[in-house]
């Protein structure tokens, strides 16, 4: 989505971003959004790290049924 904006888009787009919120705000709009990608990689990160527990417990499950039928 981004890799077609380039340099001069993202100059014009500070700029129009430095025009309409002051230079006073924008250090506050930048670590607001700093800290909403962070939040969103921690969800997403805890989302994923719970779907892999699923999957080795329904591994260690399907391979302790395996060795049951076996005997």
């Amino acid at each position: 989505m981004f890799s077609n904006i380039g340099v001069p888009g993202l100059i014009l787009i500070l700029i129009v971003a430095l025009v309409i919120f002051g230079p006073n705000k924008l250090p506050e709009i930048g670590r607001a959004f700093g800290r909403s990608i962070r939040e969103f990689k921690k969800a997403t990160d805890g989302i994923a790290d719970d779907i892999r527990e699923e999957i080795k417990e329904d591994i260690k499950e399907t391979h302790q049924g395996t060795i049951n039928l076996k005997k």
